[in-house]
């Protein structure tokens, strides 16, 4: 007999339907598996074979043949485990064939017929919504992954068996109706663990940088020695950023759920990611990859934050992988007959000391480094990969006074403010366009909102002749001027936003970059 079973499948972000077809006809005992598939899934033979029999169902003995169709597209991880035994089930009269046309499976099967979770449901259950699906089988502990997407009908079982009884009209499995209302608490429990930026001592002018930063989704670079709290300003940065939309949690939610790092008791995620590869990690782990193109952190921080902790510690190529995501926010994955893209939208913050030993420029301390080893230092620094940082701040070191003051520092709620409403001036100039930030406006747009008059274009002559700039770097002036003015609430570019935006970018010249 045939049946044939609906499952879906991953390339990249999008889902595709996977139509797995069971043959079982008189022969020598024994089990195939055509169609493009990878190891783990021509392993579920054995998977497979156990569970049935230690559910207590008859596994039979003839020829079987599992085909994944189209058979011209590669399959992956074992999330066909659930559908391949209920296809053989069905085509051995075990489950009535009529009643599973229409229900989409997905699940990875132990030996004792138990359903195990699958990683990637969300780009799944998305791409299958879009294409008409509307019934799902899954393991239960992708049910609060699943919970979040509308206008779908989700049962969740436990083993084969509940399947199997459920198709029997023995016993029913538990339908779940699907719907994102709980977002909103979820995501301002959530926010309650971020770092608050009260509770950095001082460093005035990093803070306005890094709010500049997070109004106009800039990248910015803290130079300063050791012990400056460069790390900490990063770390309270979530804290002042906007609260992500549901649409675009639900875009980093599937990122992370493919990578396979999704919390399953959360089902979202509703911070914005913070990132912070080690210096020794790969590029195929910065980037992606691996046999399975994988997405990687420049990935997994879209639509966050990717920080990296004294940037001269990477290698030159780890850095160099940065520039096209820094400037497309997206990267492509190019593997063996696989390609892959993923989005790569973030704000990149880094931090460094300005030399080895981390006192060159100090105005209290005697730097101990040679010319040579300060050149070698920060020579893995390119210039395409500074013209891509928007923000240069100097971080000093914090004096005794202002540790000991009993100052009130200002909260992050009453920057995020600030932030919030640059950025709903920036979401009503870009309403008829794919983007959200001043960071992210192509040449024309840029053009067009920020035309300058003649004091303020002036100041940027003198400033790009004296500095030296790149038309790059022009640009990013001008970026960046038009978020200190949103945070003003001007209309026009004036010069003072000019000349604070210049004081943002000669940082690398002073320091020889």
């Amino acid at each position: 007999m045939l049946a044939k079973v609906l499952s879906y499948g991953l390339n990249g972000l999008d889902g595709f339907p996977v139509e797995i077809e069971a043959d079982i006809s008189a022969g020598l005992s024994k089990f195939d598996i055509v169609g493009l598939a990878d190891t783990a899934i021509k392993e579920s033979k054995d998977r497979v074979r156990s569970a049935i029999k230690n559910s207590g169902l008859n596994y039979p003995i003839d020829a079987i043949t599992i085909n994944l169709a189209p058979a011209d597209k590669k399959k992956e991880g074992p999330i066909y485990d659930l559908p391949i035994a209920v296809a053989i089930l069905s085509a051995n009269g075990k489950i009535n064939y009529k009643k599973i046309k229409d229900i989409v499976f997905f699940g990875e099967l132990s030996l004792d017929g138990t359903i195990k979770k699958v990683n990637g449901v969300l780009p799944m259950l998305i791409s299958a919504r879009a294409n008409g699906c509307k019934k799902f089988i899954m393991p239960s502990a992708n049910s609060l992954e699943a919970s979040f997407i509308d206008g779908i009908e989700i049962m969740v079982a436990n083993t084969l068996q509940d399947v199997v009884k459920h198709f029997a009209e023995e016993e029913s499995i538990p339908l779940h109706v699907v719907t994102p209302s709980n977002y909103a608490e979820i995501q301002k429990e959530a926010n309650a663990h971020i770092i608050d930026m009260k509770n950095v001592k001082g460093q005035a002018v990093a803070k306005r940088a890094l709010e500049i930063a997070a109004a106009g989704g800039h990248n910015i670079l803290m130079i300063g020695p050791p012990g400056s709290g460069k790390t900490l300003l990063a770390r309270c940065f979530p804290g002042i950023l906007p609260d992500m939309t549901f649409d675009e949690a639900l875009e980093v939610t599937k990122i992370h759920s493919i990578a396979g790092i999704l919390d399953s008791n959360k089902g979202i995620i509703t911070n914005r990611p913070f990132r912070t590869p080690h210096h020794t990690a790969t590029t195929i782990a910065l980037a992606g990859g691996g046999k399975d193109a994988k997405p990687g952190e420049i990935s997994l921080a879209h639509n966050g934050v990717l920080f990296l902790d004294e940037l001269p510690e990477y290698s030159r190529q780890f850095i160099e992988v940065l520039r096209q995501p820094l400037e497309d926010g997206q990267i492509t994955v190019a593997r063996n007959k696989l390609t892959v893209t993923y989005p790569a939208s973030y704000i990149m913050i880094a931090s460094m000391n300005p030399c080895p030993c981390g006192n060159y420029g100090s105005k209290t301390q005697v730097c101990r480094c040679t010319p040579q080893q300060i050149h070698k230092y920060l020579s893995k620094l390119s210039g395409p990969i500074m013209d891509r940082i928007d923000l240069h701040v100097e971080v000093d070191s914090v004096t005794y006074d202002d540790l000991s003051s009993k100052k009130e520092e200002e909260a992050s709620e009453s920057i995020k403010q600030r932030v919030n409403s640059a950025r709903q001036i920036q979401l009503q100039r870009f309403k008829n366009s794919k983007i959200y930030s001043n960071a992210k406006m192509n040449v024309v747009q840029t053009k067009k909102y920020c035309s300058l008059d003649d004091e303020a274009e002036n100041l940027v002559k003198v400033a790009f002749d004296k500095l030296k700039m790149s038309a790059r770097a022009h640009d990013r002036i001008l970026k960046v001027a038009r978020t200190i003015a949103d945070l003003e609430g001007s209309q026009t570019i004036k010069a003072t936003h000019i000349a604070e935006a210049i004081n943002y970018r000669s940082l690398d010249r002073k320091y020889g970059i």
